[in-house]
């Protein structure tokens, strides 16, 4: 089936933000005691949406759960100061999406992250105007791994999901894309997302690959 629609996640994929959400989350962690390790934040926090790392923070370690939206609240803060101060366009990005969007592809982005996490970052990437629309762990009542984003991505671009190609990079997105029924390019970095690396996955799913 002929791709038509292309869906990215965000954090290592359009924008290489993981350690700035690991600092920040480790930041306020502090405040109360605790701290995570960045081989558990890469390994078993990857993708998930700080409210589930909390819950699951406090379900293993004892952090209070009373203090969940004081600390989310904290960590989205110090987020959005790495994002004004590290966050800018890349060339190899932008050359990717506009010559997609040139080319009639339908783009999204489907993330785990906060709606203004989402939006700051596709602004200051410069990657807005190739999109269709995007999605936060805010649009939906399920977070990735539950494939909830992705079908709804799905759905608004009006595709059948074997005509989307979803770009992730870790294990709770790339379950949630296949459960979707989407064919899944996987990047080990955002480095990885070219215009040549998506037109070969494009090509290696019409020919029946998969993902």
């Amino acid at each position: 089936m002929k791709i038509k629609g292309i869906i990215f996640d965000m954090d290592g994929v359009l924008i290489e933000a993981k350690e700035w959400h690991y600092e920040a989350l480790n930041k306020v962690l502090a405040l109360f005691g605790y701290e995570i390790s960045r081989y558990d934040h890469l390994v078993t926090y990857d993708g998930l949406p700080t409210s589930d790392k909390l819950k699951m923070i406090s379900r293993e370690r004892g952090l209070p759960q009373g203090l969940h939206p004081y600390i989310n609240m904290l960590k989205q803060e110090y987020t959005a100061e790495k994002i004004y101060r590290y966050c800018h366009p890349l060339f190899v990005h932008e050359f990717a999406l506009s010559r997609l969007n040139a080319e009639g592809y339908k783009l999204a982005v489907a993330s785990n992250s906060i709606r203004d996490t989402v939006d700051i970052m596709m602004k200051k990437a410069n990657l807005t105007p190739y999109l269709q629309f995007s999605l936060s762990n805010q649009d939906v009542k399920k977070a990735k791994p539950d494939p909830e984003i992705y079908n709804t991505a799905i759905a608004k671009l009006g595709f059948p999901p074997r005509a989307c190609l979803v770009v992730e990079d870790n294990k709770n997105g790339i379950q949630a894309a296949e459960s979707a029924g989407a064919n899944v390019m996987k990047v080990d970095t955002v480095y990885d997302v070219t215009y040549e690396n998506i037109v070969e996955s494009i090509k290696h799913a019409e020919s029946g690959g998969g993902g």
